[in-house]
């Protein structure tokens, strides 16, 4: 018994034929081949109020450069947390949502700035 190949079809094809979309590739479309972008799931609410939700994919650059405004994955006195940076008197900062800020210094890493979302519905 033979599967079904798709191009064996009785009848005539459907005009919506023409208008089927291919299937998406997330790792090209995210450009997840470079060496420095990652997926990385949300653990927690603490950004919730950004958008960012337990569960969500980013899509993060650790080649970035720091932006103010946007959202970093950052290592803290050993933890890793999401902040968004600021920059003020001269220096970078982090602004977690469940912390002080907290200036970047020898004990704080900017690791990887994020660059898109992904929600998985489930």
């Amino acid at each position: 018994m033979r599967g079904y190949a798709g191009d064996e079809t009785t009848g005539f094809q459907s005009p919506a034929q023409d208008h089927i979309e291919a299937v998406i590739d997330l790792a090209a479309h995210l450009d997840l081949r470079r060496p420095h972008i990652y997926p990385v799931r949300v653990v927690g609410q603490s950004l919730s109020a950004r958008g960012i939700r337990h569960g969500d994919v980013l899509v993060v650059n650790a080649a970035a450069d720091p932006v103010a405004g946007k959202v970093c994955v950052a290592i803290v006195d050993g933890d890793v947390i999401l902040a968004t940076l600021a920059f003020k008197d001269g220096g970078w900062w982090l602004k977690p949502s469940t912390r002080e800020p907290k200036p970047v210094a020898d004990e704080v890493e900017i690791w990887a700035i994020v660059e898109a979302l992904v929600r998985f519905k489930v």
